[in-house]
């Protein structure tokens, strides 16, 4: 049974017939009940028992308004989400800043709001939580014709699903009851989970794919950096929690001044500031936009010959800044690859609001996991 309180996120597409019904109205709309049968292989029979509880709960609406008055023979009703009745809410908690987010039960953002993540260094970690969670509070009253179905955070460093608690070194968070904080604020269950692990789950869960297959590697970088893999239809999320590829070994060039150093000490701000400042240019210079674009190539290139995926999704500022766009990227990580075969480097669908979607994503999990038992028990 769903109860408020902390859930652990399982980020994976789900595989109950409603959920694969839900996905295929929700990818779909507006859809037909033939057209359903066809996006999932059930029968008809199951398509049609999943429709008429899903329109019982009020996920789902019929929508006769949508018909072609123009057809031949007996009207059939199109199926949408119902896009009115809930909503779910989220917190991205990045090193300076946090989003939070409202969205409907397709992911779409109805509102999203950025604060401080710590006002001033007296701040600590549990205060700066609480702060952050009746903030959220706030905002998810302003929609209270909706029920909050869910509340996810996404946050760096080291998660417990489990319990909710977050140990941040760059925030200097240690055991910080996230979880705990943001359920005693939004009474409904609450998931926590590693930011770049709900990035990559709003790629896969609110992309508008049916049938996502093979594996994916998601890598983000802007003043930290980080990566996830996407496996056929699942995150992949480590008993222990994710690896770091911030002490990854790369060499700098001018962004440092020794010949080898860890990847995320080169790749933000401070980074390029010294950088300018010894080479005397400015902080937008394109040597530095050239130098981080090469960096950033060749160490994805470094973890796909390891993990041989069968795409590469980037997102964060330090990809999108150059004026070239990924093609400098593209080009160190086309050089700097052992493999044989090409391999195009996407940016994310979401663009600069991929933090954003990160909590709408672990918020909406377990709807899209079994969405009949998460509206029964809520």
């Amino acid at each position: 049974m769903v109860t408020p309180g902390v859930v652990a996120a399982h980020l994976r597409v789900g595989s109950a017939p409603s959920a694969v019904v839900l996905n295929a109205i929700r990818v779909g709309a507006p859809a037909f009940r033939e057209q359903i049968t066809g996006m999932t292989g059930l029968s008809a029979a199951t398509v049609n028992r999943q429709i008429t509880a899903l329109v019982e709960s009020g996920l789902v609406d019929e929508r006769p308004d949508l018909l072609d008055s123009r057809g031949v023979g007996r009207p059939k009703i199109p199926l949408t989400l119902d896009r009115d009745r809930y909503c779910v809410a989220g917190l991205h908690i990045g090193a300076r800043r946090t989003a939070l987010v409202i969205a409907d039960i397709g992911g779409r953002l109805l509102y999203s709001h950025a604060v401080r993540t710590q006002e001033g260094r007296d701040e600590d970690g549990a205060a700066a939580v609480e702060r952050l969670c009746r903030g959220l509070a706030e905002l998810a009253g302003r929609f209270s014709g909706r029920q909050v179905l869910w509340a996810g955070a996404a946050v760096g460093g080291v998660v417990d699903p489990a319990s909710g608690t977050v140990t941040h070194p760059i925030l200097h968070w240690s055991q910080v009851p996230l979880g705990e904080i943001l359920c005693r604020h939004l009474p409904v269950p609450v998931s926590v989970a590693e930011h770049v692990q709900a990035m990559a789950a709003a790629e896969l869960l609110l992309d508008g794919q049916i049938a996502p297959a093979g594996a994916g590697l998601f890598f983000y970088a802007r003043e930290t950096v980080g990566m996830a893999l996407i496996l056929d239809d699942e995150i992949y999320q480590p008993v222990h929690g994710p690896g770091s590829i911030a002490g990854l070994p790369v060499a700098p060039g001018v962004l440092a001044e020794s010949p080898i150093a860890p990847l995320q000490s080169v790749i933000g701000t401070a980074a390029r500031k010294a950088a300018a400042a010894r080479l005397g240019v400015p902080d937008d210079a394109g040597v530095l936009a050239d130098e981080r674009a090469r960096v950033l190539g060749e160490a994805v290139a470094l973890m796909r010959d390891v993990i041989n995926p069968d795409a590469i999704i980037v997102a964060g500022e330090a990809f999108g800044a150059h004026p070239r766009g990924l093609a400098p990227v593209q080009a160190a990580f086309d050089a700097a690859s052992s493999l044989d075969w090409p391999l195009e480097i996407v940016p994310t669908k979401f663009g600069l609001h991929v933090p954003d979607s990160a909590p709408v994503a672990v918020a909406l999990a377990a709807l899209y996991g079994d969405p009949l038992a998460v509206i029964r028990d809520c």
